[in-house]
């Protein structure tokens, strides 16, 4: 971590160094923290591979960089598909030209930024993102070539461009709905949502972190005016590296105190275990978990009110059921009136290492609030003595994400190369706010795909039982490079009952030969082919 002071002479020399190390270090096991102190800082950031650059004020304006805080694609020769893991958040930016970039693809959070300017998010060539929440931003968004971006509880300038899949939810200033031409999703306000918690540093010098608020029906940002929530001085946390031995984190959890996980990669040989209401886990500089021996990263008890932020969770070479188990199976509990958080959590399964899990993510407890979620069976990786750890049978996923829970609400899920449905849902009353889901790219054949069935997974799975479920603004995509003759059914599979509602959805076929998706939602739509012609579904049932 760099913690650093307005003024600070060594600054931009020792942010330079750490941008060169990372630029290109797409599965490095460096974690990097730029903490920016309250005040003016004149520099010019340029934001790496797992990297995450935080200002450390109570709103956004306590800390300002003058100049410029982005994320270009230079390294890729503009191509942003695979600009993942960074985070910028909490702090004003102010660009002498009026005019900023954020060019990502998938795990990399513009949140909580006012930024006095133009913002664009693509650097030429494809890109494949993306999220921003909380954020102000005076000027135009340009989206380019960005294929789809979820934006929520923001305020802004103006906005230009659409491609598949662009949704707005809580924003001030979105352009108005149009799907599918332009493909644009726009809702009023954002049903129930707590903002992602924050460290920061207090006027008198004190260290907290601060949890912002549940808001309901909200529209625009949470921080005009002074932050409704609650200060936790860090006092009362854990203070953890990779050093830290995983009894001490749990004896710490079970007695009431709260975790912060310092930049690195911690290897567990048994589940971080968070037991206690209202309990934080805050991860600096994407912080990683990593299951060494077929265990879960980490398990939360049916206690309402914990918040789980900022993570990559990584599966290891021995297979873990559950990556990640958030209350256990048959929970009960009502938490409406204070629900659970997970915000800005990622999964890995294969890439940078042998990886294999049965599920990434489950949810059985109820009211969950999951904001920001990209859970990824690598469809490519690192090279190890001239292998990449990929592929139908090194690095295996069953599902993504496993919803059991009720009440469970998703905004901005991605969902990516599962080997069976990427996404399950099993409890009542969910609702998904934007989707992006490309189904795995090596099924050797249809029969090794599923061999009980020629339809294939779909991308998303609803119970049969299931009676009340909601999902808006989803794409779901075919790049069948193993066996380009193998065709899904049908993107998305739900209960053909009333209370079940799908809206604006769209499907394609990546190029000239990469499969087929014959349906969008159970048998309605026409037919996803090869040649990248993109179909559209407004509603189902219509």
């Amino acid at each position: 971590m760099l913690v650093v002071d307005p003024g600070m002479p060594d600054a931009q020399r020792r942010i330079d160094g750490w941008f060169a190390q990372q630029e290109r270090a797409h599965f490095t096991d460096r974690r990097y923290a730029v903490l920016l102190k309250p005040g003016e800082h004149r520099l010019d950031i340029n934001v790496g591979f797992f990297t995450q650059v935080a200002g450390l004020g109570l709103r956004p304006g306590d800390v300002t960089v003058t100049g410029h805080v982005h994320a270009e694609a230079d390294w890729a020769k503009g191509m942003a598909l695979v600009n993942f893991w960074r985070a910028v958040e909490n702090l004003a930016v102010l660009p002498p030209d009026g005019a900023d970039r954020w060019a990502v693809s998938q795990a990399a959070p513009y949140r909580r930024v006012h930024l006095a300017g133009d913002l664009a998010l693509d650097d030429g060539g494809w890109s494949s993102g993306g999220f921003m929440a909380d954020c102000r931003i005076d000027g135009t968004i340009r989206s380019g070539t960005q294929q789809q971006w979820f934006t929520r509880s923001s305020q802004i300038g103006g906005w230009q461009g659409a491609n598949w899949n662009m949704m707005f939810m809580g924003v001030v200033g979105a352009p108005a709905s149009s799907f599918p031409e332009p493909p644009i999703t726009t809702l009023p306000s954002v049903p129930r949502m707590r903002e992602k918690p924050f460290l920061h540093v207090a006027a008198d010098g004190r260290w907290a972190v601060f949890v912002p608020a549940l808001r309901r029906d909200a529209t625009g940002i949470s921080w005009q005016g002074r932050p409704d929530g609650r200060v936790v001085g860090l006092d009362d946390f854990l203070i953890a590296t990779p050093a830290t031995p995983i009894a001490a984190i749990n004896r710490a959890l079970a007695t009431g105190r709260h975790l912060l996980l310092t930049p690195g990669v911690y290897r567990l040989r048994q589940p971080i275990r968070v037991v206690r209401a209202d309990t934080i886990v805050l991860g600096l500089g994407l912080a990683t978990l990593l299951s060494e021996a077929g265990n879960a990263a980490m398990t939360v008890a049916d206690v309402p009110g914990v918040s789980i932020a900022g993570l990559l969770i990584d599966a290891g070479p021995q297979s873990s059921p559950v990556l990640m188990e958030v209350g256990p199976r048959g929970a009960v509990r009502d938490h409406r009136a204070n629900p659970t958080l997970l915000a800005d959590l990622f999964f890995r399964v294969g890439g940078a290492a042998i990886g294999n899990a049965g599920t990434c993510l489950e949810i059985n407890s109820h009211h969950v609030i999951a904001d920001h979620l990209w859970i990824w069976r690598a469809d490519h990786g690192d090279r190890d003595g001239g292998r990449v750890h990929v592929g139908w049978t090194e690095s295996r996923g069953e599902h993504g994400l496993v919803v059991n829970g009720d009440d469970i609400c998703c905004y901005g899920l991605f969902v990516e190369h599962f080997q069976g449905w990427q996404t399950v849902w099993n409890g009542e009353n969910g609702r998904t706010f934007f989707y992006q889901n490309e189904l795995p790219y090596d099924p050797p054949s249809q029969h090794a795909w599923r061999p009980e069935s020629p339809r294939g997974w779909a991308a998303y799975k609803v119970a049969d039982r299931v009676r009340r479920h909601e999902a808006i603004g989803m794409g779901v995509y075919a790049n069948f490079t193993a066996d380009p003759t193998i065709v899904l059914a049908s993107a998305v599979e739900v209960p053909d009952t009333p209370g079940v509602r799908i809206a604006n959805v769209t499907t394609i076929s990546l190029g000239d030969d990469k499969g087929t998706i014959a349906h969008l939602v159970n048998d309605a739509g026409a037919a996803a082919r090869p040649g990248s012609i993109r179909q559209t579904l407004r509603r189902y049932p219509d």
